[in-house]
This record gives C-alpha cells, sequence and structure tokens, in this order.
C-alpha cells in the first residue's frame, strides 16, 4: 500500500512509520520538524513536511495517489488540547483533503475514555476512576471527541482505535480487541501494539465504520 502518516513525529505514528515500511508498504511521513522523527532513511520513506494541519489545500498534494491514511495526532498534554486544540481541527481538514484527492480509507487513534463505558467492568472503575480522569483530560478528550465527529460525518471508510493507557513496550501483536466496543477490564497497551491494530484495521473490511476497542 502507498499510506500517508500524520503525527508521524509521535510515540504510536513513529511506530506507524517504522512496521509499515517493515511490512513493504511505501510511506508518505507527514511532519512540521524532519528531525524528530527518529526512522531512518529508506527509499520507501518519503517525508513531507506541513506546517498547518488544518490548511486543506497544502493536505491535498501529500495524499494525492495514496491508497490509505493514518491519523496518530493527539495533544501532548491537557493544556495544550485547551490553549490550542489541534486534532480536531487537523482531523477536519484531512478528511476534506481525502476527498479532494479521492482517497478513502482512513484510520485514528483515539482513546478508551472517549468510548462508552464497558458494563461488566467493575463499579469502582465505571463510577470512580473513568469520571476523575474525564475531568481531570476534559480538554484532550474533547479534542478527540471532536475528531471522531469529524470522521464519522466525513465520506471516508474510516476505523477509529481506542486504546487505554499507552506505554513505551516492545510490539507484541497478542493483544485484545473489540469492534465496536471497549475492551472489558483494559488498562494498558504499547504504542507499538496500537500501531499493529492501525495498520491491519486498513485490510480489515470488517473494522470499516467501527470504533475498535484495544488493550493488553
Amino acid at each position: 500500500m502507498k499510506l500517508t502518516v500524520f503525527g508521524a513525529t509521535g510515540g504510536v505514528g513513529r511506530e506507524v512509520v517504522r512496521q509499515a515500511l517493515d511490512a513493504g508498504h511505501e510511506v508518505t511521513a507527514v511532519v512540521r520538524d524532519p528531525a524528530r522523527l527518529g526512522v531512518p532513511a529508506h527509499g520507501r520513506l518519503h517525508v513531507a513536511v506541513v506546517r498547518d494541519l488544518t490548511d486543506e489545500g497544502a493536505l491535498v498534494p501529500v495524499l494525492t495517489g495514496r491508497t490509505a491514511v493514518i491519523s496518530a495526532l493527539g495533544a501532548a498534554s491537557n493544556k495544550q488540547a485547551r490553549l490550542a486544540p489541534v486534532t480536531g481541527p487537523s482531523v477536519r481538514a484531512i478528511v476534506s483533503a481525502m476527498d479532494r484527492a479521492g482517497v478513502r480509507r482512513f484510520a485514528a487513534v483515539s482513546a478508551a475514555p472517549v468510548g462508552p463505558d464497558v458494563q461488566t467492568d467493575g463499579v469502582i472503575a465505571r463510577k470512580v476512576f473513568l469520571p476523575v480522569l474525564r475531568w481531570a483530560l476534559r480538554d484532550l478528550y474533547a479534542d478527540l471527541e471532536v475528531m471522531e465527529a469529524a470522521i464519522r460525518a466525513s465520506g471516508t471508510e474510516w476505523t477509529v482505535v481506542r486504546p487505554p493507557r499507552l506505554l513505551d513496550k516492545p510490539r507484541t501483536g497478542n493483544y485484545r480487541r473489540v469492534i465496536g466496543a471497549n475492551v472489558p477490564d483494559a488498562r494498558t497497551i504499547s504504542r507499538a501494539d496500537v500501531a499493529d491494530a492501525l495498520l491491519a484495521s486498513l485490510t480489515d473490511p470488517a473494522t470499516a465504520g467501527h470504533a475498535v476497542g484495544v488493550a493488553a
């Protein structure tokens, strides 16, 4: 496949680029600062510098001729999401540019707390832990909710991957996945396994038009 990856300098995005190259795909990594990519030069890797991800016109050239698009965009902190929300506005521009470029398949990373509670989880998790977490990171999750709404309203063939807390651990390929819901008793997952789930979704028709919960 020919892939365009947004958020390529982040923990998940960098793993998406590495794994996609290892799998033989051609990758266009969209970055603001190429020095932060941290992926060795490769014959199938193209680095595109786009300073403003809400500039739809600047996005069309990096999407034209692509098979699919992956967004690993996400605010670095709740404060950043509050002062300068970027994920929702950027993804809104991305899906619009995809329509102009004629690209339909799209996968994006979100977060488990944006999705519905798992009713089989314990009362403490549902009534105490999650409400506190959602309040503490309310601006970050609000940005992701704007993103998900833009994706659902788009004409893309989309998949949203919702992980719990992310860890810097190796890819295992051995993680739980639930289509259309969050994973029960979800605690953590590695960024590398989230990247694996994003890439796998692109060739799995069952995930199209759905949010997918993942967790270790």
